[in-house]
């Protein structure tokens, strides 16, 4: 049998990182991706080895293919064939339909689409053991906004609507080797401008009334790697976010309810 070893695309900081450390603490050999954050991907790394688990930093910038390539080459030539491929990272850019800005929206296209589907067809075409029916896995973390569409973060959206509708063809078209699921969360941290005061409130806005635990969006994570019977689907793990239709991003949306509030 294959080694159990995961690449997690910006695995070094946030859910990233959480991520990483669900993998290792279920005995998988973790890769952990950044570009940046060399730093907390060393210090990361260092902390899973102290508790008995091969954990490896590597850098590559998601938008550029001959990265992608050289990145699964050393882990090939160094672990062997992938299992799992987590796609994490993303960039999350402010824009709009009216005033598209196409240098930041092929950027965005590049990393949070094509960066997935580049990476799960060099797994696809690493030499593994056969047979390995729903042994191997890509899960591709999305937004609970592809079920609640908005406007808002234009590009951002329609790169993540993209990668959702992938889900279902790539299982098709990859299977029976290997999986592909996707997991949709909700709002977990503090995005962009958002000030706490807005995160407290916009984190509430679902049926569960609770901010997203991102810890339960990596145990969901682990939880598809694991069970060999799902593919093709996407979980949304967003305490039901994705079940009330807003206008506009919930963080605007309770912009507005807090300057209303002050001014009243």
């Amino acid at each position: 049998m294959a080694n159990k070893s995961v690449l997690v695309t910006g695995g070094a900081q946030r859910l990233g990182a959480l991520i990483c450390r669900q993998f290792a603490q279920a005995g998988w050999e973790v890769w952990c991706h950044f570009q940046h954050s060399e730093e907390a991907a060393q210090h990361l790394c260092a902390e899973l080895r102290a508790a008995g688990v091969q954990a490896h930093p590597i850098r590559a910038d998601l938008a550029d293919e001959e990265q992608r390539q050289q990145m699964v080459q050393q882990i090939t030539a160094q672990t062997g064939a992938l299992r799992c491929i987590v796609n994490n990272a993303s960039t999350f850019e402010p824009d709009s339909a009216e005033r598209l800005n196409v240098a930041t929206t092929r950027q965005q296209l590049e990393v949070n689409l094509l960066a997935p589907l580049s990476l799960s067809s060099l797994m696809a075409r690493q030499p593994y053991p056969s047979p390995s029916n729903g042994e191997r896995s890509i899960l591709h973390v999305l937004d609970q906004k592809v079920f609640n569409l908005n406007p808002d973060y234009f590009s951002y959206t329609l790169s993540k609507l993209a990668l959702e509708r992938s889900v279902a063809l790539q299982a098709q078209a990859l299977a029976p080797s290997i999986r592909v699921c996707g997991v949709a969360p909700g709002l977990m941290y503090l995005s962009g401008p958002q000030t706490q005061d807005n995160f407290d409130v916009a984190s509430r806005i679902n049926l569960l009334r609770q901010p997203t635990d991102p810890r339960q969006v990596a145990a969901t994570c682990l939880f598809l790697a694991e069970n060999p019977c799902i593919t093709g689907t996407t979980v949304a793990v967003d305490n039901g976010q994705h079940l009330i239709p807003l206008p506009r991003d919930v963080m605007f949306i309770v912009e507005d309810l807090l300057k209303g509030s002050t001014n009243a």
